[in-house]
């Protein structure tokens, strides 16, 4: 199942203050990136917002009511930690959406950072 575009439209302007956005494939979804590689959020083929998170952002996330991605596998549910639902208020207020945004920024760009040294170092090995 696709996103519907006009939601993909929807949050595309819910995030418009984050500057220039990128959109990329996930799961079956689609990824949202600001600052080139930085993969803030990500919308679930349900229509379902998830933000970045890490241990910094993890409470706030959950005072708000937040939850974490979860996915079924044949194992059973896997719980993804790093992403949580966009709290249900921001969904039509974009000055809030964009702090929850701007909030998930800093894990996001920290993983595409961790993701660089990572291809950089495959690289190195393959060269030697």
């Amino acid at each position: 199942m696709a996103v519907d575009p006009d939601f993909l439209e929807h949050v595309q302007d819910l995030f418009s203050g984050m500057g220039p956005l990128r959109m990329g494939r996930m799961f079956s979804g689609a990824a949202i990136y600001a600052d080139e590689d930085a993969m803030f959020a990500m919308v679930s083929a349900s229509g379902q917002i998830y933000m970045k998170s890490d241990d910094s952002t993890e409470a706030a996330y959950l005072a708000a009511g937040s939850e974490f991605f979860t996915y079924e596998r044949k194992e059973g549910s896997r719980e993804v930690r790093s992403l949580m639902t966009l709290p249900e208020s921001a969904l039509d207020d974009p000055e809030e959406a964009l702090h929850w945004a701007r909030l998930s920024l800093p894990p996001a760009q920290a993983a595409a950072a961790e993701k660089r040294r990572a291809k950089a170092r495959k690289q190195a090995r393959a060269t030697r």
